[in-house]
């Protein structure tokens, strides 16, 4: 069982920034302190994630500390980046509780951008929120499903990866800086509903897929199982 392999273990996919966070990765993983385990940068996202909303709190007054937010939001980028590179550098063995704790402090760490950005919305803004968490909570749950199904973790969508999306995040904070909360109710919606569009593409794709793997077997027994032209032509067993 402890040999047996992890579909969890690979990840598939590249960003558009994958190739520069590969570089950076490889140079900074020998140099972090010993003391520093894979396990502990996992755990950090809760530390992060609760700032995120400490923050998000403050910017209801001033909404200035969105720049905090977003420097919390750098912050996970580094630890979840870093963790499970950190493991397979040290060999910790860490497999399959990094997976789980880690995209399950994935999903925290976007609820709490979320839930903070409803804290600073209009009451409108809040509702347009829920629907924005439940169509990216979707694309969590079609990966992990697909872990099961295909066993394989695909971590991007048309090159669009979590790195990508922590620096949206980064950017519509910078927009609610300069231009205020009330404009950005209607663009919540066309987020909602762009990311819903896609992520039926992504799912009708997954399951076509999926029935494809299932079907192959079922093809290949068939086509094993029918006689050959020659048989046909003599059904008759020779004298």
């Amino acid at each position: 069982m402890a040999n047996e392999k992890f579909a969890g273990q690979g990840k598939s996919g590249a960003s558009f920034l994958s190739p520069l966070e590969h570089k950076w990765a490889i140079y900074i993983i020998p140099k972090l302190p010993t003391w520093l385990e894979t396990h502990h940068l996992t755990l950090l996202t809760i530390v992060w994630s609760s700032l995120i909303l400490l923050f998000s709190h403050f910017a209801k007054e001033n909404i200035k500390w969105l720049w905090m937010v977003s420097l919390m939001v750098v912050m996970q980028y580094v630890t979840d980046h870093l963790d499970g590179k950190l493991g397979k550098f040290r060999d910790t063995g860490l497999v399959r509780w990094g997976f789980y704790m880690d995209h399950l402090l994935d999903y925290v760490f976007m609820c709490s951008v979320l839930l903070g950005y409803a804290m600073i919305l209009t009451e409108k803004g809040r509702y347009n929120m829920l629907f924005v968490l439940a169509v990216f909570g979707g694309y969590m749950v079609n990966s992990f499903l697909t872990v099961a199904a295909m066993g394989r973790f695909k971590i991007d969508l048309v090159k669009f990866g979590p790195t990508e999306f922590r620096l949206a995040i980064i950017i519509i904070n910078t927009v609610l800086i300069f231009f205020g909360t009330k404009k950005m109710n209607r663009p919540l919606i066309y987020i909602a509903g762009g990311g819903l569009i896609c992520l039926c593409i992504v799912v009708y794709r997954t399951q076509k897929k999926i029935w494809e793997l299932d079907m192959n077997p079922k093809a290949t027994a068939t086509r094993n199982t029918e006689p050959s032209a020659c048989e046909n032509d003599n059904p008759l067993p020779p004298a």
